[in-house]
């Protein structure tokens, strides 16, 4: 029976950097994922020539340069620019809000027409709201929901065109009934910029992501397909479990990269998720949108956003491959994909977080064994410093 050091679950990004450090330490690790893949949800897959984005886009970008630089070290990236359109209706807009977005909504040039467009209807909104709340002028106006703090922070106009209806289709229920939490801030910039990072540095691997992890479980042992409750189940034991296949094995120690709360059985309930369902395309048309990423805004469109694939890596294939997205609640049993942090659902991982601190031979990792939403340089981020605080 082959022992190893670590049994790590989940062959996504944070499970894979945390292998390789570990390999490359001398430390033994069998990487097991119920998916029939690894890479977990930054997975391409090559067809036609185009790398396809299968679990939504994944744009890399980060401003440490450390991290910049360790993920060169498995890929070579290009210079794509995130630079996304928003559609509404008839009417198309460039984002991040800045002044391409401000000069087409209202037929303007400089940024000084644009600050004071947006400043004279967040006045007259929050004077509004104030007199509706028996505030005097010198009182502060504290949004209570989504839709007062976007429109106390943007203006009617943006947020009837480029919030609103989109804000409800991500969530599925109206601005009114979402916490204000969920935009802390819009950031408006007076230029003509259409990057919508502010990173040092971007760019998309040459040849997809899965290669990247691919380079990144070198050294372990992985198998797909693997669930991981099913692997422990039929052994019956702890530090022991029996793959598919009938093959036993043991180990040190565990990390776990599945969702926390069902790690415990749910045994304070379960944590709430939003969840992405993808419907992907193959056209007969070498240009279907013109850009990678084109957010529909309004509501009398299904989907929140069409990714045509081909843009990424600048292809030049004669056919091409779009993917709509549609959000939705989570459920049991479906992909969870964004955490809801909420105060409600923060308190709740809370209790599971505690629980955990007595399993002292089990680690969690990644957005949804940490419930928090990473970028994927956060995520290596937070790997490496697991790593540091375990291997040191």
């Amino acid at each position: 029976m082959k022992h190893y050091d670590y049994l790590v679950v989940g062959a996504g990004l944070f499970g894979a950097v945390f292998s390789h450090e570990a390999v490359s330490r001398g430390r033994s690790c069998l990487v097991i994922d119920k998916r029939d893949h690894i890479a977990g949800n930054i997975f391409t897959k090559n067809v036609d020539g185009i790398n396809v984005h299968v679990y939504g886009a994944h744009i890399f970008h980060t401003s440490d340069k450390r991290i910049w630089e360790y993920v060169n070290r498995f890929a070579e990236f290009n210079n794509y620019v995130n630079s996304p359109i928003a559609a509404y209706h008839d009417e198309t807009y460039n984002l991040p809000f800045n002044m391409n977005t401000f000069s087409r909504m209202w037929n303007i040039r400089t940024p000084e027409e644009a600050e004071k467009i947006i400043e004279s209807q967040r006045n007259e909104y929050i004077a509004g709201m104030k007199k509706e709340r028996g505030l005097s002028d010198d009182e502060e106006f504290v949004p209570a929901n989504l839709e007062e703090q976007a429109i106390s922070l943007a203006g009617r106009d943006i947020y009837e065109k480029l919030i609103k209806e989109y804000t409800e289709k991500q969530w599925g229920r109206p601005c009114t009934e979402l916490p204000a939490f969920i935009i802390k801030r819009l950031p408006f910039r007076f230029i003509y910029d259409n990057n919508y990072f502010n990173d040092r540095y971007q760019g998309i691997p040459v040849g997809g992501y899965t290669g990247i992890v691919e380079k990144l479980l070198e050294g372990a042992d992985v198998r797909t397909g693997e669930n991981y409750f099913d692997v422990m189940n039929s052994a019956g034991t702890c530090h022991e479990g029996v793959l598919s296949d009938g093959e036993r094995f043991t180990f040190s120690k565990l990390l776990f990269t599945g969702q926390i709360d069902e790690f415990y059985g749910y045994k304070f309930g379960p944590l709430q998720y939003r969840s992405v369902r993808f419907e992907t395309e193959k056209l007969d048309t070498d240009n279907f949108q013109g850009n990678a990423v084109v957010n529909y805004t309004s509501k009398d469109v299904p989907w929140t956003r069409i990714i045509e694939h081909k843009h990424f890596e600048f292809g030049k294939q004669p056919v091409t491959i779009i993917s709509r997205e549609y959000s939705s609640e989570w459920e049991p049993g479906a992909e969870p994909y964004y955490p809801v942090n909420d105060e409600k659902n923060n308190a709740l991982y809370e209790k599971y977080r505690n629980l955990s601190e007595s399993d002292k031979d089990v680690m969690f990792g990644g957005r949804l064994g940490l419930y928090k939403y990473y970028d994927m340089d956060k995520d290596i981020m937070a790997a490496l410093d697991l790593v540091a605080k375990e291997l040191a």
